[in-house]
């Protein structure tokens, strides 16, 4: 048995702290990633995202870390690899990587991006036999009811940006909707990426710089349970009102129960949810994580 907290937010957060804005070097990454398995929400950590480009320097980091090294024995670690352009070269590099260090890291999904039905068959093609489950972020300003039937033809997962270091970085609540309503109609899994370092809506400074612009940043919460709302039924303009909430105390966590106002979300709700929406990716992993403690009530 597990509890509604766990359902919903199990390995949910992919780290990427290589990428902005924290853009941290690969040693500090690769310590931080190992410090978060042993924490005591590990629960709550997904995959280190790495580039395919960067294989190598991470085993490299790995290898010069100690502590870092000591975790993988038994336990390899899981990496979630972002593509540079040509997916065929990328998935040779990362067969070749988890051939020779696969006993201590495994990479077992791709992430890349197409902009178009032709782009979306080149990479299924790429990947087909390969056994890596893919991530193909498209564009979301415009109906994406093609590209998502593109990607369940080919046996693809579907990717959102949901922010930036810029105000205009964040695409509008309903575009977003709208992507999650096609994903789940057409039962493509999806994650999501940028922007949701905190649990709901709110403003927020974008970035870590000392003068970086403030903006209104999504919910992890805010997406995760308009896709739920969406797996039982609901309509477009009703994730589009979850997106747009930004009052935490119409979300909470208790028991065996995940609400946004009047719904309650079972734990076969969540399952079916986590089903649909599998995790996004943030620069930070505490962020996400003390922030959610800070909710009241959970």
């Amino acid at each position: 048995m597990t509890d509604a907290r766990h359902a919903l937010l199990a390995g949910i957060v992919d780290y990427a702290g290589l990428f902005p804005p924290a853009s941290l070097g690969m040693p500090e990454v690769v310590a931080n990633y190992a410090s978060y398995r042993a924490s005591g929400d590990a629960w709550m950590l997904g995959r280190l995202v790495v580039p395919v480009a960067r294989l190598q320097e991470f085993m490299a980091a790995l290898d010069s870390d100690r502590e870092a090294a000591k975790s993988t024995e038994g336990v390899p670690w899981l990496l979630a690899a972002l593509g540079g352009g040509d997916v065929g070269r990328d998935v040779g590099a990362i067969r070749s990587f988890n051939d020779r260090h696969g006993e201590r890291a495994v990479v077992d999904v791709l992430e890349c991006k197409a902009a178009d039905v032709p782009a979306i068959a080149s990479i299924g093609a790429a990947v087909g036999g390969a056994h890596l489950t893919t991530y193909v972020e498209i564009p979301a300003a415009s109906d994406p009811a093609l590209l998502v039937a593109a990607l369940r033809e080919h046996g693809l997962r579907a990717k959102i940006r949901t922010g930036g270091v810029t105000p205009d970085a964040f695409p509008p609540a309903a575009h977003v909707a709208r992507f999650l309503a096609r994903c789940v109609a057409a039962q493509v899994p999806f994650k999501a990426t940028a922007g949701l370092h905190h649990p709901v809506r709110g403003d927020f400074v974008l970035s870590y710089a000392g003068d970086a612009p403030r903006g209104t940043m999504f919910g992890f919460l805010n997406v995760f349970v308009a896709a739920g709302v969406l797996v039982r039924g609901g309509s477009e303009a009703d994730a589009e009102r979850v997106l747009g909430d930004s009052d935490p105390h119409d979300f909470s966590i208790e028991g065996d129960v995940v609400r946004w106002r009047d719904q309650a979300f079972s734990l076969a709700d969540l399952g079916r949810l986590r089903h649909a929406a599998t995790a996004f990716g943030s620069c930070s992993f505490r962020e996400p994580v003390d922030d959610l403690a800070a909710l009241a009530p959970t």
